[in-house]
């Protein structure tokens, strides 16, 4: 006698239901953190019924599995740590569909922008500053390309005209 596999559907959506939405969500969260947004705009791309995602991710949020705020600072701080500006995190999260308040809360309760910038440039470039207005050229791009804003770009590179930068 020959074993028989069903050959139905294994996407999250074929089978309907609220507990159904909320287990594709978890099976989702376990991988890795999703914003609201993000996670509602996969369940609905599977099939499930915009009611069913509603009341699963309202569930969830109950539960206080999916947390937009604390996604946002975990994210500020796994991001920060890895050199990145303010900018370019706050455009990730953006994409994400965090709101805007809880991105500025997740900024404002991150590191010391400046001195990471600092921190990120003498990793980079080395302790000197940079000798000439070319090399400072070179150093605010890459910086600015880490997501870095032009203050925090003109106080680690030393071109803030208050600490007295003159090209030689």
């Amino acid at each position: 006698m020959s074993a028989h596999r069903s050959s139905g559907s294994k996407r999250p959506g074929a089978i309907s239901g609220p507990s159904t939405a909320r287990t594709a969500a978890i099976t989702l969260l376990a991988r890795r953190d999703y914003a609201r947004a993000e996670l509602e705009t996969r369940l609905l791309s599977g099939g499930f019924a915009a009611s069913e995602v509603a009341a699963a991710l309202e569930d969830l949020a109950t539960a206080g599995t999916v947390n937009d705020a604390r996604l946002a600072q975990h994210y500020v701080a796994y991001h920060s740590g890895r050199g990145q500006g303010p900018i370019r995190i706050a455009a990730e999260l953006r994409r994400r569909g965090l709101p805007a308040a809880l991105i500025e809360a997740a900024l404002a309760g991150g590191p010391d922008w400046c001195a990471l910038a600092r921190r990120v440039r003498r990793a980079k470039f080395g302790t000197e500053k940079p000798p000439s207005w070319a090399e400072k050229a070179r150093q605010a791009r890459f910086l600015q390309y880490r997501g870095f804003s032009s203050d925090h770009i003109r106080a680690a590179t030393g071109a803030d005209p208050e600490a007295g930068f003159t090209d030689p």
